[in-house]
């Protein structure tokens, strides 16, 4: 997995060049989340549960969304206050999100490399809540939650079948380099760049993205039979 691209700047802390480079560069607005404690035992999230689902990975602030921003002079108070903060990306807003486990998206980003696919950023991650292991997160343009099921049902999947989820309005992704618990930094598997500054339709990448997580699906039980009709 490649890292994090630097901003220009130097002796800065890595959360905050990054998080600048995604409002400069990218034009993205970013949001401050929690971070790791591990000064003393386990790693534990900063927002003090015990029993945090998302340790590391998650808004301080009920209305995060609202307070997100692309204003360089913003992130850097931000950062400069808690600079060990991970870095949150609104998703709905600039692109939505395909997200997939890490084996199948490793398969299907293969499949689709050799298919000159057009490819946007890639984020690799560790699992959401309800999730398990490390993720595949792929930007796509926004707009793929609500189109997400008919897309399936086009290439013969029913409704969860798949370990694949669209995540738009009011979700997020903890972006590179932050440290989230218990699966280790997210990271790009492939960064943003001058080649993917545009992002694919979630129609190109839908099929390669389905067969690969088609192959880690559980069978289908089979149906009981059914009484005959009685007349």
């Amino acid at each position: 997995m490649e890292e994090t691209p630097e901003a220009p700047e130097s002796g800065l802390p890595k959360p905050l060049l990054a998080a600048l480079s995604y409002v400069e560069d990218r034009h993205w607005e970013v949001a401050p989340g929690t971070w790791l404690l591990d000064d003393d035992g386990p790693a534990r999230c900063s927002c003090g549960d015990q029993r945090c689902a998302l340790p590391g990975a998650h808004p301080t602030h009920p209305e995060w969304r609202n307070k997100a921003s692309a204003g360089p002079g913003v992130v850097r108070r931000w950062w400069s206050e808690h600079p060990e903060a991970s870095i949150l990306l609104p998703t709905g807003r600039f692109f939505d999100v395909l997200d997939v486990p890490e084996v199948a998206g490793c398969l299907a980003l293969a499949r689709m490399e050799r298919l000159n696919l057009q490819l946007g950023p890639v984020v690799a991650a560790p699992a959401s809540s309800g999730q398990s292991g490390r993720r595949l997160l792929f930007l796509v343009l926004p707009g793929v939650v609500a189109k997400l099921p008919e897309m399936l049902r086009r290439l013969g999947w029913g409704p969860g079948r798949l370990d694949l989820v669209a995540r738009g309005e009011g979700d997020w992704i903890v972006a590179p380099p932050s440290r989230v618990g218990p699966f280790g930094p997210t990271r790009w598997a492939r960064p943003p760049s001058e080649l993917n500054r545009w992002l694919p339709d979630a129609e190109d990448l839908i099929s390669p993205l389905a067969y690969a997580c088609g192959r880690e699906a559980p069978p289908l039980r089979p149906q009981p039979n059914q009484p005959a009709a009685v007349h």
